[in-house]
This record gives structure tokens, sequence and C-alpha cells, in this order.
């Protein structure tokens, strides 16, 4: 059988398979699964051997109700993050549409430095990314804070998607179950923001679990500890045989970019790709003090956000430091 991954940890997975029914056409059902001989071929070099969104074979297993995982079908795509603990790319989310990169203005702080990481990785991995500001419902009456307007006016400036939206309210939901409309999407963000808030006002009948904010940190707590591929049920009337679904992941305190080198940082931030091999020195400028940089001189003429630049520089230390 063929199935698609739900959720997992430990060589212990929720698979969903397709199965002849009892009455003609197609059933679905949740199994759990473990990998045939623990290793599975070509995921050797990764902290988890499977994500949500994964496909795979699977085979029935002495238990009853059981089965195991032969193999996994070839990625279209993969979201990953550097897992320092493991020191090797773990797959947060694979074969999805679009990346909804979720944040809040004020409770927990907006942290475009976060953004731009989930962002560099989202273009490595060829996926469109979407910025969500959630809880604009909470900005009080002088409005959001002109920092946080900037920057998100910067990241629609540079070709970003950007969606104000309330879990509370539902301002700005009809606009955002359009763009997931028919797709797979993956939610990432810091904890606090309200992923699972969202999920939930966006399906009520999943009835997902939420937390409260931790108040002496300014940050959520874990409520979701594992990611999780939902399908979101009758997400939008006029989609025939098309499914939403939608991969939760749990709140993402560091994000390191995964599966470039230092000196390609450049290749994957919008705004700067253009400029990449026309400094002076070309490809070997660092774009930090060197004569005839592009990088510095379109900082210096505004044309590139101060932050967005120490952004990059910073995600090139970091890479150059693992």
């Amino acid at each position: 059988m063929r199935g698609i991954v739900l959720r997992g940890s430990r060589n212990i997975f929720t698979v969903r398979v397709d199965h002849a029914g009892k009455t003609g056409g197609f059933e679905k059902s949740e199994i759990e699964c473990r990998i045939k001989g623990k290793v599975l071929k070509g995921m050797e070099g990764y902290y988890n051997p499977l994500a949500p969104g994964d496909r795979v074979t699977v085979e029935a297993s002495r238990e009853k109700g059981k089965a195991l995982i032969l193999g996994a079908e070839k990625r279209r795509n993969r979201l990953t993050r550097f897992n320092q603990k493991g020191q090797k790319p773990q797959v947060l989310a694979a074969n999805v549409d679009m990346a909804l990169c979720m944040t809040s203005p004020g409770s927990p702080p907006f942290r475009p430095r976060f953004l731009d990481r989930v962002l560099v990785q989202a273009e490595i991995a060829g996926i469109t990314p979407v910025i969500l500001c959630n809880k604009c419902d909470l900005t009080g009456p002088g409005g959001m804070d002109p920092d946080t307007e900037e920057r998100l006016e910067d990241y629609r400036h540079i070709g970003y998607g950007v969606l104000r939206i309330s879990a509370q309210t539902g301002a700005g939901l009809d606009e955002l179950r359009e763009l997931m409309a028919g797709k797979t999407s993956v939610l990432l963000g810091q904890s606090g923001v309200g992923k699972t808030s969202l999920v939930n006002a966006l399906a009520p009948s999943l009835a997902m679990r939420t937390g409260a904010l931790n108040e002496k940190y300014d940050r959520g707590n874990h409520t979701t500890t594992l990611s999780v591929m939902l399908e979101l049920p009758d997400f939008v009337s006029g989609v025939p045989e098309a499914g939403t679904f939608v991969i939760d992941t749990p709140g993402i305190r560091r994000m390191v970019p995964d599966g470039i080198k230092p000196e390609e940082v450049i290749l994957y931030m919008k705004e700067f790709s253009s400029l990449a091999g026309r400094c002076t020195y070309g490809l070997s400028c660092s774009h930090r003090r060197e004569p005839g940089c592009k990088v510095m001189e379109a900082v210096a003429a505004g044309m590139i956000h101060e932050d967005r630049y120490e952004s990059f520089l910073r995600i090139s230390d970091e890479l150059a430091a693992l």
C-alpha cells in the first residue's frame, strides 16, 4: 500500500493509507508503522528519517492493525533546518506547496531575524513563503509599532506576500483560506505566535490543544511537541477533488538554515541575489569592508534595509561557525 506520513517520532509513524473499501472505491485509514529494518534507504544523513508529508510504501506486519514502512518516494521538496543537537539536517515537512511564516506584532515580540531565516530556508527549498502577522487585533488604539510596520512593508516591497490576520477575530482568514485551498502548507513560527489557534480557527472541528503565553519570558510554551499533518475539512466550497492540508510544527526557538555555505546566503535573499558577483572583488567579496561592494552600496542607498543586511551578516557568520 502507498501512504502519507502524518506524524512520527523514534521510528514510530502514523501513516494514512488508501485501500479498497468493502463497498468499492477507496477508503482512508491511519496505521501505526515502523521502518522495516529501522534504516530507510536514502535517508541516512538526516536527523529524522521521515517527516509529515513524506509518501511511503507500507506492508502489513504480523501485529494486527500495524504495518512496516518499506521505502519512501522521492521528495518533491523538503523544508529543513540544521539541528545543532544532532549535527544533521532535520526535515520539518516534505512535499509542500507553501510555507506560512507566522509572527506576531507584540506578544511574543516581532522577530524579523527569525523570519529572515525561515524565508532563506524556503528559498533554498523552492517553496513559496507567505508571512502571516497574527494577533493584529491586539495592537491597541495606536496601531502597530512603527518599526514593525516598516519591516512588514519592506518584506512586501521585496516581493513576499504579507497577510495581517487574527485567529481570534477571524480578520484576514478568508484571504488566507483562498491561498491555502487545495494545497499542502507548512506552518512555522516561534512558540506563542498562535499557530495552533490559527488551525482551530480554520477548522474548528479539529479542536487542537493550545497553550498560554509564558508571561515571565514573553514567549510561548511548547504545546505542539511534534509536527503533524492535518486535513482541513470542508475548507473552501467549489474546490472539487482537492484536499487542503496543513503541517503544524512545534514552536522553533532557533532556526539555523541548512543546505548552503556561508558565501551562498546572498543567493537566497531576494534583494541581494541580483548583486551576487557584481562587486569589485566578485564572488570573493565578504560584503563587509571591501571597496566597490555592491551590497554595501545598496544598503547605503536605502535599496536594502539595514536590518536585512544585519541578518545577512549574522546568518553568514552562523553558517561559517558550524
